[in-house]
């Protein structure tokens, strides 16, 4: 499949989408001086190229009483394991992030709890799944970075 070009009013388009994804089209159109008819069927090409995968919300889980993030490395008494394991992770809600690594871990999870005792329940579950060995906690004193923007800019750079 051929890379998927993109020019500079597609890298504006994502930027404002970045930013709101509930951005009407005739707002964006406005703003870049174009119509909303452009901009529909770019947004469009770029879904059908896979650039665009749907959309997402930002919530705000401090005011949802969830502003307890913690990570959590698996290890897995056998790698063989990794898929049933990471079918028991999916049934638990609070775990939000799970990746297969290399290096030190198996698996290594984001997880979001209440306080420090329900994050030590999540924990638990995480323990308690057959074929998980042990697990290593780190706890998040803050989010110091989460800007998509940043690397979507570096990428627009280097095509």
């Amino acid at each position: 499949m051929a890379k998927f070009k993109l020019d500079e009013v597609d890298h504006q388009i994502l930027d404002m989408l970045i930013d709101n994804t509930r951005i009407p089209f005739t707002d964006i159109a406005k703003k870049l001086l174009i119509s909303a008819g452009t901009v529909h069927v770019r947004v469009k090409k770029m879904e059908e190229a896979g650039i665009i995968k749907g959309s997402s919300l930002t919530l705000d889980y401090k005011k949802l009483g969830y502003s307890f993030i913690a990570y959590v490395g698996v290890f897995l008494q056998n790698t063989s394991q990794t898929k049933f394991v990471l079918e028991r992770i999916n049934n638990i809600p609070y775990v939000t992030v799970a990746h297969i690594t290399t290096g030190k871990f198996n698996i290594f999870c984001k997880i979001r709890a209440n306080d420090t005792m329900h994050a030590k329940e999540i924990i638990f579950m995480l323990d308690d799944i057959e074929g998980v060995y042990r697990t290593e906690t780190m706890i998040s004193l803050e989010e110091s970075i989460n800007d998509k923007k940043r690397l979507m800019h570096t990428i627009f750079n280097e095509l």
